[in-house]
């Protein structure tokens, strides 16, 4: 039987040969590597003393929000976060009339 290097279904030909791909560099596997990664992220937005907010919205807001950060040069969430910041403090100049 003549090897092809197309056909996968004899291992024991392939045995030897090596894949392409980045080399594994971690003994976790990709489920873990999340699951670490985001309890780090949420520790250090705790250490930041940054808070969660979640918000859904239509995709006409969505894409004029993503334009906007772009075009200022910020993530969304920064231009988010700075648009409620200057809102907030309209609205508590406002009250205090």
């Amino acid at each position: 039987m003549a090897k092809q290097n197309t056909d996968r279904t004899t291992i024991d030909l392939f045995a030897n040969e090596k894949r392409a791909g980045r080399p594994k560099t971690n003994p976790l596997s990709r489920k873990e590597q999340l699951r670490v990664n985001k309890r780090n992220q949420l520790r250090r937005d705790r250490q930041k003393g940054l808070k969660r907010i979640e918000l859904k919205v239509g995709n006409d807001l969505l894409s004029a929000l993503n334009t906007l950060a772009s075009e200022q040069g910020l993530s969304r969430s920064e231009l988010i976060e700075q648009v409620l910041i200057e809102h907030v403090a309209v609205l508590m100049t406002e009250s205090q009339r």
